[in-house]
């Protein structure tokens, strides 16, 4: 019987890159079948925050997903962040994770639905004003 690669996900967050609500579907989905994540954080303000923030995501998103998870960092702009990836990746589905709706810069610009046009199914899913917290850590502290 011919062995059928894993499922992929490019994983788009930035400030929400570690929280409850991501790595609860990270472990849903990679416990529904085999799935290869990828992170990706574009629009970062500085390279350091950029590497902490990766560092510290992959590490929790990795966890959640019980194998090692890649980490990107896009540019200024999301949606180019997310063409840019998804060209050079063959990814079959992009998990969206953003602010609440009431703060998301990423849903005032209709990032979903941008892309959405570029061909492949995407999920979004919002924090709730009170689940805008700080990240997960290692070991499971916030």
């Amino acid at each position: 019987m011919p062995e059928t690669s894993p499922h992929r996900t490019l994983v788009v967050a930035n400030r929400t890159a570690a929280t409850p609500l991501l790595l609860e579907e990270v472990k849903r989905r990679a416990q529904q079948r085999a799935t290869r994540f990828a992170l990706l954080i574009p629009n970062v303000e500085s390279r350091k925050h950029a590497d902490w923030t990766l560092e510290r995501a992959t590490e929790a998103l990795t966890r959640a997903a019980g194998e090692p998870v890649e980490g990107l960092v896009g540019g200024q702009d999301p949606f180019e962040s997310v063409r840019q990836a998804l060209a050079e990746g063959a990814y079959d589905d992009v998990l969206i994770s953003t602010l609440s709706k009431r703060t998301s810069e990423w849903l005032r610009r209709d990032l979903p639905s941008k892309v959405e046009k570029l061909g492949v199914p995407v999920t979004v899913i919002s924090q709730q004003d009170d689940e805008e917290r700080a990240p997960v850590l290692p070991g499971g502290r916030v």
